[in-house]
């Protein structure tokens, strides 16, 4: 198994590039690159340290999706003074949300710094959002809080967080939708019907129903994805009676 520190010293991470490439995404200098370069590294790659455990972006995710959410809660916190928790609670939803980050992680075109021996276009779309976040990890290791909160204001609350916008924003058309049915009683259900697309990679149709008639399909790589695709057409199909009824 290789180690981190070896990767480093190969020709490819040693020439510099690497760690240019850092300071210009984050801004300021890096102290340790190596917790950047294991915030880059993928499972894949099999390295550990030297005590024998695994080194790639798993865990530096945790930490940095753990950051995220602090300093997006303590913005929120100071920005709406009036918001109730639930309020609160809704809104860093939005913001640290899964297809957020996979937007932020795309628009830095972090996976060109990823080490993995499987082909990136391979990757499904959320490998930008979780690096993303084992980069937030990192900062807060390599340099603390302080820097870690100047590069997600800088990144994320600066240019994304907008009260107004945010609290239109519909993170899940599945959940208004079902939301809105329950509400009124309404019956409704989400089935897989045949798919006959000649796709090589699998997909599932789904085709959401409202009281026996079809208001809705959707078509997607799974299943959870379709039932989404479903319910945000229904949604807007419906919008005006679902927006007057859950105003």
């Amino acid at each position: 198994m290789a180690s981190i520190k070896n990767i480093f010293n190969s020709r490819a991470a040693s020439d510099g590039d690497f760690f240019l490439a850092i300071k210009k995404i984050l801004g300021f200098k890096p102290k340790d690159i190596t917790i950047y370069l294991e915030a880059f590294t993928h499972r894949s790659m099999n390295t550990t340290n030297d005590k024998g455990h695994s080194q790639n972006y798993e865990r530096l995710e945790f930490l940095g999706d753990a950051m995220l959410s602090a300093v997006i809660a303590s913005h929120l916190f100071k920005k709406v003074p009036g918001g109730n928790e639930g309020y609160l609670t809704k809104m860093r939803s939005k913001v640290v949300s899964r297809e957020h980050l996979n937007e932020l992680g795309r628009d830095l075109n972090l996976i060109r710094l990823v080490r993995t021996t499987i082909p990136t276009e391979q990757f499904g779309g959320n490998i930008h959002g979780n690096v993303f976040e084992a980069l937030v990890g990192a900062i807060y290791l390599d340099r603390g809080y302080k820097y870690c909160e100047k590069f997600i204001y800088k990144r994320v609350i600066k240019p994304y967080v907008d009260i107004e916008k945010l609290e239109g924003k519909i993170i899940s058309y599945k959940s208004l939708f079902i939301e809105w049915c329950q509400k009124n009683k309404k019956k409704f259900k989400f089935s897989v019907y045949e798919d006959t697309g000649k796709d090589a990679l699998k997909h599932f149709a789904v085709k959401l129903s409202l009281e026996d008639e079809t208001v809705g399909k959707g078509r997607a790589t799974s299943k959870k994805k379709a039932e989404e695709r479903a319910a945000k057409r229904a949604f807007y199909k419906l919008q005006p009676a679902i927006e007057r009824d859950l105003d």
